[in-house]
C-alpha cells in the first residue's frame, strides 16, 4: 500500500508535459483542482476525467502507475461514502431500524469519490512530470509579487519542495521499518482498527528518528555548500515561456471554462 503512493514522485521523460514550464503546470493544477469542486454534474466529471486521461497519455507516464496512487485512498473514500449515505437526508431507498440510505446521500458520496480521485490524479500528474528543482523555481517565480510585502518567498518555496521531495524517501523508509518489524513478529494485518493502530507505534518511533536525522543531514549539507537563502542566488536554467506553454495554457483554460460554465 505504501509503495502505491505516487504523490511527490518524479517520473523521468521527454514528453510535452515534461518540457512545459513548471509555472504553467502549477497554475493549471491549481485551476483544475478548483474545477473539481465547482462542477456538480456527471457530464462535467466525465469530461474532466477524459481530459485528465488525455493529459496522462500525453505525459507518457503509464496509466497504471498513476492510477495506483488512488489505492491508499480506498479507506478514506469508503469511510466518507458510508458517512454520506448514513447522514444525508432525502428520499430513502433502503431502511432498516435506525439505518436510512437516501438517493441524495448516494449522489453526494459518488461525487465526493470522483472529486477526491480526480484531485489526486491531477496533482500527481504535476509532480510526476516536474523535477523538484523546477517546482521550486516555478513556485518562487509565481509568488515573486509577495516579496514586496516582505514575505520569505524563496524559503517557502524551498520548504514546499523539500516536503514533496521527501515523501517518496519517507515512504520507502516506512516500508523498510515495517518489513523489519514484521520479521521480528509484528502483526500489522490482524485485529480491529484500534489494535492495528497500536501495532504501528513501533514503526512511528524509528520513522520520526530517521526523519529528524535526515533533516539534520540536509541542513549540514546546505550549510557546507554555503546556502544562505535566495538573496543573490542565480540559476543555471532560467524559466522562459515558450510557444508550447502558451498553447498548453490556452487549451487548458478553454477546457476549464467549458467545464465550469457549460458542463457544470
Amino acid at each position: 500500500m505504501i509503495k502505491d503512493i505516487t504523490l511527490g514522485q518524479y517520473f523521468p521523460g521527454e514528453s510535452i508535459l515534461h518540457k512545459a514550464d513548471s509555472r504553467v503546470k502549477i497554475i493549471l493544477t491549481f485551476a483544475f483542482s478548483l474545477v473539481t469542486f465547482v462542477i456538480s454534474s456527471y457530464v462535467g466529471f466525465l469530461a474532466l476525467a477524459v481530459f485528465t486521461m488525455i493529459g496522462i497519455k500525453i505525459s507518457k507516464v503509464p496509466i497504471r502507475y498513476t492510477l495506483k496512487g488512488l489505492k491508499p485512498l480506498v479507506f478514506v473514500i469508503a469511510f466518507s461514502t458510508l458517512m454520506n449515505l448514513l447522514t444525508t437526508e432525502g428520499t430513502a431507498f433502503f431502511e432498516y431500524k435506525f439505518i436510512k440510505l437516501t438517493y441524495e446521500g448516494m449522489d453526494t458520496a459518488i461525487k465526493l469519490t470522483l472529486r477526491l480521485s480526480l484531485l489526486i490524479m491531477i496533482t500527481s500528474l504535476m509532480t510526476l512530470t516536474t523535477t523538484p528543482i523546477s517546482l521550486t523555481d516555478g513556485l518562487e517565480k509565481l509568488m515573486n509579487p509577495l516579496k514586496k510585502v516582505g514575505a520569505p518567498i524563496h524559503e517557502f518555496a524551498m520548504m514546499m519542495t523539500i516536503a514533496l521531495r521527501f515523501i517518496p524517501t519517507l515512504l520507502e523508509e516506512t516500508d523498510k521499518i515495517m518489513k523489519a518489524q514484521a520479521s521480528r513478529g509484528a502483526d500489522f494485518e490482524s485485529g480491529n482498527i484500534i489494535q492495528r493502530a497500536k501495532s504501528f507505534i513501533p514503526v512511528l518511533v524509528p520513522l520520526f528518528v530517521s526523519a529528524f536525522r535526515r533533516a539534520d543531514e540536509l541542513a549540514m549539507a546546505m550549510e557546507a555548500r554555503c546556502y544562505r537563502g535566495g538573496k543573490g542566488r542565480t540559476r543555471m536554467k532560467q524559466l522562459r515561456f515558450k510557444s508550447l506553454d502558451f498553447i498548453l495554457l490556452s487549451v487548458s483554460i478553454g477546457v476549464a471554462v467549458l467545464l465550469v460554465f457549460v458542463l457544470r
